[in-house]
């Protein structure tokens, strides 16, 4: 059952139509008395759509103090608010306090029934509570798991994405349940993780399981569009939109239509092409740059960043609105070098599907191999460690390369090498590729298995 809370009569009765239309047993409640006599009494309430005024002020107070007592009473029903698109902020206060979601009046019936049937398909358990200050999403993996490699695509050897990397492998399995459950909803979901860690292929999964698939799955890297070209490229334009706009463009999301457009660095992206972006995913619509009809973006929305977002809104630089619309589920994806038991496992797995050269004997890693493989930083990540292996496969022995931060030799074990802070290497490893490569930094991040955008933080932070 679905209580509406609102004053206004008239949206009372339209939400009410709207619902019984699409299956569902309704009630309605003028105000936060009537409401809490609902609350209180009815067992099978399973979603509230409320709004956030129920007298003449208009400072949402009413609708907060009533969203708190619901939580108090309900804890596991979910809550979407109600408000103008000027009252956003408003919103983002409420979704702090427990609120699952928040659409804007007047709203698109579509998108609305949307919102509906993601909140009653994910509640409970999986939504952690919102209230409190704001705090990273909490990972939805667990430390260990079976030891493993989980065969979760129509490929064999696991996940695979562009680069034909493996991702669910040992202690990452526990997650597969999560994506199973999420992948066929129209969650916003939010991966978050440092680069190479394998935030695409996780993306592909969703994809791949959703009610979507036959759809396109648009990859955008928001950190390699610049603000001035960020319209023309998400929205696309018209010939004589601008100056050089010599033929219709189109834009990302047109290419994503009833598919997934999955987001890539969405840290990346400047204040001014955050509002942008967040109108198209409040109302799923945009409008053509020269062209003034308004058109509806039917797309599924997956972000990826390796950024701390909540770091980033506390210092102004993300929007907290944008930060709620994106992250409605959120997935982290921990570093290798946080869960060095899975290395042995992709080790053995990228041997088995590496290519080798037909005079070369193959290469069988010992227990020394192992052990120093397991020593190394790895900043790259899942990439990183490819590349280190398939290199050995290729060679028959495991030796010094680009990517490899310590001697072989005595080295192999680390007690012996001298200490280093994982800061420290990272930046050297960082300055000698640049000097290989003679500043050149396309290669140096291809090299080193992270985007542009990454190793342009990595330069800044190292003072490169």
């Amino acid at each position: 059952m679905i209580l509406i809370i609102d004053d206004d009569r008239a949206i009372r009765v339209s939400l009410t139509l709207l619902l019984e239309r699409n299956g569902y047993e309704v009630m309605q409640a003028e105000g936060p008395k009537a409401a809490m006599d609902v609350v209180r009494s009815n067992s099978s309430l399973e979603l509230c759509l409320m709004d956030m005024n129920f007298s003449l002020a208009t400072d949402g107070e009413e609708g907060l103090t009533l969203l708190r007592q619901v939580k108090v009473f309900r804890p596991d029903v979910p809550v979407i608010l109600m408000t103008a698109w000027g009252s956003i902020d408003l919103a983002v206060r409420g979704m702090r306090h427990g609120a699952f979601d928040f659409i804007t009046k007047p709203w698109n019936n579509r998108t609305l029934m949307e919102r509906v049937e993601t909140a009653l398909e994910l509640s409970p358990p999986l939504i952690p509570p919102r209230g409190g200050r704001l705090a990273p999403p909490s990972p939805l993996i667990s430390k260990r798991g079976d030891d493993t490699i989980r065969m979760v695509s129509p490929s064999l050897g696991g996940v695979r994405g562009g680069g034909g990397e493996v991702f669910v492998v040992g202690s990452l399995s526990p997650i597969l349940s999560t994506l199973d459950r999420v992948a066929p909803t129209m969650a916003p979901i939010l991966i978050t993780g440092e680069s190479g860690t394998g935030k695409e292929v996780i993306a592909q999964y969703i994809h791949e399981h959703s009610q979507r698939a036959a759809g396109p799955l648009v990859k955008v890297n928001l950190g390699g569009i610049s603000a001035s070209l960020f319209e023309s490229e998400m929205f696309g334009h018209k010939a004589g939109a601008f100056t050089d706009a010599r033929d219709d463009r189109r834009g990302r999301f047109e290419m994503a239509e009833g598919g997934t457009i999955f987001l890539d660095e969405i840290g990346e992206l400047d204040l001014a092409c955050q509002v942008k972006l967040l109108r198209v995913l409040q109302d799923h619509t945009y409008e053509v740059l020269g062209d003034s009809t308004t058109r509806r973006a039917d797309v599924r929305v997956v972000c990826a960043t390796n950024a701390d977002l909540p770091a980033m809104i506390a210092a102004h630089t993300f929007r907290e609105d944008l930060y709620y619309r994106i992250n409605l589920v959120s997935i982290h994806l921990p570093a290798l070098r946080e869960r060095k038991d899975d290395i042995p496992l992709l080790v053995r797995h990228f041997i088995a599907n590496a290519p080798s050269a037909p005079s070369t004997p193959r290469w069988e890693p010992t227990d020394d191999d192992m052990h120093w493989l397991q020593s190394l930083p790895l900043t790259g990540n899942i990439r990183e460690l490819k590349n280190i292996v398939e290199r050995a496969v290729l060679m028959g022995r495991l030796e010094e390369g680009p990517l490899l931060t310590s001697p072989r030799g005595e080295e192999l074990h680390p007690a012996s090498a001298t200490p280093q802070t994982l800061e420290a290497i990272e930046r050297d490893t960082i300055a000698d590729a640049i000097n290989r490569h003679g500043g050149n930094l396309t290669l140096v991040a291809r090299e080193l298995g992270i985007s542009r955008g990454a190793l342009y933080r990595k330069i800044d932070k190292h003072g490169l």
